[in-house]
């Protein structure tokens, strides 16, 4: 099980052949990777997976593999188009996910692909970006000319990107972190890293395209792939507001405006977890929220009401169907101003 969703295994994947499974999406959701919030988005399950099958087929119909065999309906596996109502199950092919031993935060990813083989969810998460925000983590980790762009220092206003950044992380360990294309290529196994990061600006091309299409401005966002007879397919979800960064106006329609409020109204309970990962990462420490001293405060019931309208109109908007009961997409991001 994800923070976000549930999983089920119908087969399970072997050495030389893939399983077959089931997530099923719940309406919680995680900010600051802390896991389970106290609180449920209504809709919002189905909202990410309706707007991830969506995207799942586009990927196909594009020559991209996946993982993805269509949603559940009446416990029928079939297209996004034959669905009546919004998905909440989508059905998959299972590849195998070994432990990834560690002590402390030493991992032992040899170990991991010993136990893989061939088969095997790959432990990166690969991230492409189309603009750099303010407060960007590449801001801290970078400079302008490791991109090859024209200015010395980072400006203070967002910077749009002609070429997409494309980056790799961790996917496994407790506190993820970004990577040296190097480290990431030993991570990565029998998987060639030049083809991962193919993969991800042809996905990132083609989300893209569909949220110009639809009248959005897509930011970032990151897929995960698995590895199975020498292919490397997409996995997990792609392209919804949870995985990826999109606006509408100027203004933010992904879990991003749900980060930004919690920094804004539980200041001491992101700092607490700042303190916490930071004292991690000195004493090698995996389990960063050990030693958090707070937990979040649930959210009033008008913020949950306007993330859930967020959520719904964007997956009309996006998808071009309505699949909810929601305002239009203009009367949702005004709610979100007034957050």
């Amino acid at each position: 099980m994800t923070s976000v969703k549930e999983f089920r295994i119908e087969e399970p994947a072997t050495d030389d052949s893939l399983g077959r499974g089931t997530f099923v999406f719940t309406d919680d959701y995680s900010v600051f990777d802390w896991g389970k919030m106290p609180d449920e988005i209504p809709r919002k399950g189905a909202s990410l997976c309706t707007m991830g099958a969506y995207n799942f087929e586009l990927l196909e119909d594009e020559g991209v593999p996946t993982h993805y065999r269509g949603v559940v309906v009446d416990d029928e596996v079939v297209p996004l188009a034959d669905a009546t109502a919004p998905p909440r199950e989508m059905a998959i092919d299972l590849t195998q996910v070994p432990d990834l031993p560690n002590d402390g935060r030493e991992y032992d990813y040899d170990r991991y692909h010993d136990a893989a083989g061939e088969n095997y969810l790959i432990p990166l998460e690969i991230v492409f970006r189309n603009r750099v925000p303010i407060g960007s983590s590449l801001r801290r980790r970078t400079d302008p000319a490791d991109h090859g762009l024209g200015f010395d220092s980072w400006p203070d206003e967002a910077v749009d990107l002609e070429e997409p950044i494309v980056e790799f992380s961790t996917k496994y360990e407790e506190s993820d972190r970004y990577l040296e294309r190097e480290e990431a290529d030993a991570i990565a196994g029998a998987a060639a890293i030049e083809d991962l990061e193919s993969i991800a600006r042809e996905v990132n091309r083609l989300v893209t395209e569909r949220a110009e299409s639809a009248g959005l401005d897509h930011q970032d966002g990151k897929i995960e792939c698995l590895y199975y007879g020498g292919e490397i397919r997409v996995a997990d979800v792609v392209g919804t507001f949870d995985e990826n960064r999109f606006s509408y106006e100027g203004t933010q329609l992904s879990k991003e405006v749900l980060r930004q409020y919690h920094k804004r109204t539980q200041p001491e309970w992101v700092q607490a977890v700042e303190q916490a990962k930071a004292e991690a990462k000195r004493e090698g420490i995996a389990d960063w929220k050990s030693l958090c001293d707070r937990q979040p405060d649930p959210l009033e019931e008008s913020v949950l009401e306007t993330a859930r309208d967020m959520y719904c109109a964007g997956t009309n908007a996006y998808t071009g169907r309505e699949w909810f009961d929601a305002p239009p997409l203009s009367s949702a991001i005004g709610a979100v101003q007034r957050l």
